[in-house]
């Protein structure tokens, strides 16, 4: 499950990551023969690309291929007002990490979840002791739980993980070498304390992952209109030098939703990724 170490400077294909939504409209194995005939060196894969699948045979068509599986994604909604709706998120939890490790992945990326009406002290609380119980189950696997902070337009009902220091907060009390950050510059670009956060999260070798898109301007959807690298406001570059800086030896992970580029021809979408991730990471 271990995944290769990159150079600081390197930007080649082989330390390009490709997320399954990104280009929705192929299948897995669509995905698995387009972005391997490319030179990618990763995938992430998402769990609906999985239903129905062998998932150990599709781990294996991924590394048969020269690719590699960087995370599945995702797990986490931890939090429910009721035990049974948190018995269900613990239960979500531990079939994503056995379909992890079944894929051959090192890590489950988690959107932590957050319960309308509750405070956000409480939902901290629930993901925290959701975390706690699946942790055991976790490290038999030897499967990562990799938390992503999302922007706080998603605090709703998505994640009550909101910015670096909260997840770098809950890295710190859970304290264990199978949980880390999985840093998305969509959510956290607008964070003034990133740089500081982002230090500290490298000084605890808690950077799992790191995930890049743009932030446009005017977006017409919250959710499904994600920018292409250099679309929008995000200072990729000087992100890209922080987090590798911090010590992130591992993939650049791209990851849109985007109703506008699902709609295009996925062969020349799959192109611009590429020249875009060469010119802006």
């Amino acid at each position: 499950m271990a995944l290769p170490k990159f150079e600081i400077n390197d930007r080649s294909l082989s330390r390009l990551c490709v997320h399954t939504i990104t280009t929705k409209p192929w299948d897995i194995h669509t995905a698995i023969s387009k972005y391997s005939a490319k030179g990618i060196g990763g995938i992430s894969v998402w769990r609906d690309t999985l239903e129905g699948k062998d998932i150990s045979a599709v781990g294996k068509e991924i590394t048969d291929a020269g690719m590699h599986a960087v995370s599945l994604v995702r797990g986490g909604f931890y939090t429910g007002k009721t035990a049974e709706e948190r018995s269900k998120g613990l239960d979500d939890n531990l079939k994503a990490i056995d379909e992890c490790a079944a894929l051959g992945a090192p890590m489950v990326v988690l959107v932590c979840g957050a319960t309308p009406g509750q405070s956000v002290g409480e939902d901290l609380r629930q993901i925290q002791a959701g975390m706690e119980a699946t942790l055991d189950h976790a490290k038999a696997c030897d499967v990562k739980l990799a938390i992503e902070p999302l922007h706080p337009m998603y605090a709703d009902t998505r994640s009550a993980v909101s910015t670096m220091k909260s997840a770098n907060d809950l890295c710190e009390a859970i304290s264990s070498s199978h949980v880390g950050v999985a840093v998305d510059a969509f959510h956290v670009w607008w964070d003034p304390e990133f740089e500081k956060e982002i230090v500290r999260c490298g000084k605890s070798e808690n950077i799992l992952a790191y995930h890049v898109c743009d932030w446009k301007e005017n977006m017409e959807h919250m959710l499904f209109d994600r920018g292409m690298m250099g679309e929008g406001v995000i200072d990729l570059k000087t992100m890209g030098h922080q987090v590798v800086g911090a010590g992130f030896d591992g993939f650049f992970e791209v990851e849109i939703f985007s109703n506008k580029y699902w709609s295009m021809d996925q062969d020349a979408y799959l192109n611009d990724i590429i020249e875009a991730y060469q010119a802006t990471c």
